[in-house]
């Protein structure tokens, strides 16, 4: 590889090293119709209890595996694109199948105007079950992390993803909202990746409940103005009317789980939402 590639893919992982063989097998020089050349491939690795470190060293050593901070998925890429050498940051995640087109299709993108890119993805699986879910992208306009790439320079200058969001959620619309008013964002559709449809287990659905209402709270505290809320009590408002239509949907949908598990956010999600909203703290969620 030359000293500066075009792109450097920042693919973070944790603890799925058959979803992430996958993607690397789709990555892999001659695979991608972009030359090898253009391209590096970072694995910034979050694991603990185990690593891909071995696997990418015996499987792959073309790419670069590094060690994550284990801050959370927005520190986690934000450690793989400090180890980055090229003009520009492609992000996919561990599990996407990016298309032998992929890399191509931003390269031709790239025409000086944009300094932002958003690919298409593809569910694989039925988003009809009952707790399935999927970051689709089929028509532009999401910016879902699964699928983006960053001018690099330009990631760096605002400081890239945000790592007070300790889960994924939110974080990729934080640096959407950041990069808008400084750069268009072009949909790249034929820039696509395959994205599996994830069942959640109820248990786990419910658990992380709490996690999901603080980083919306600090999503939606941070950028306020940007999202075009009046006031705390509009942030509210607007939060009960989406699950209560939410709830309504699954239940005529008749799905089970998806209706306990609205009925629980309802109880004591949105309470901690409005508690965290109303009360003046400077703390980090």
């Amino acid at each position: 590889m030359n000293s500066s590639p075009l792109f450097s893919i920042i693919i973070p992982t944790y603890h799925r090293n058959d979803l992430l063989a996958k993607c690397l097998d789709c990555v892999a020089p001659g695979v991608q119709t972009l030359s090898a050349e253009q391209y590096e491939v970072i694995v910034t690795d979050d694991g603990s209890e185990t690593t891909a470190e071995e696997m990418i060293r015996e499987r792959y050593p073309w790419a670069k595996w590094v060690a994550g901070s284990r801050k959370g998925p927005a520190a986690n890429r934000n450690n793989g694109a400090k180890y980055a050498r090229g003009k520009w940051l492609a992000f996919t995640d561990d599990d996407c199948i990016p298309d032998p087109n992929w890399l191509k299709a931003f390269a031709e993108a790239i025409t000086g105007e944009a300094l932002a890119l958003e690919g298409a993805i593809h569910p694989l699986g039925d988003l009809n079950q009952d707790l399935a879910e999927c970051p689709v992208n089929l028509i532009g306009g999401c910016f879902w992390s699964a699928n983006i790439a960053v001018e690099r320079s330009l990631f760096e200058k605002i400081g890239g993803f945000d790592p007070n969001y300790s889960l994924a959620a939110q974080e990729d619309q934080d640096l959407q909202l950041r990069l808008s008013p400084i750069t268009p964002i072009c949909f790249v559709p034929d820039a696509s990746v395959d994205h599996p449809v994830r069942l959640i287990p109820l248990k786990e659905a419910i658990f992380r409940i709490p996690k999901r209402c603080l980083s919306w709270v600090y999503y939606v505290k941070k950028n306020m103005v940007s999202l075009g809320y009046k006031n705390k009590f509009s942030i509210i408002y607007f939060a009960y009317k989406f699950h209560l239509k939410y709830l309504l949907k699954n239940a005529y949908k008749f799905k089970i789980k998806s209706i306990i598990l609205s009925i629980i956010m309802l109880l004591f999600g949105l309470p901690l939402i409005t508690q965290k909203l109303l009360i003046k703290s400077s703390k980090n969620y």
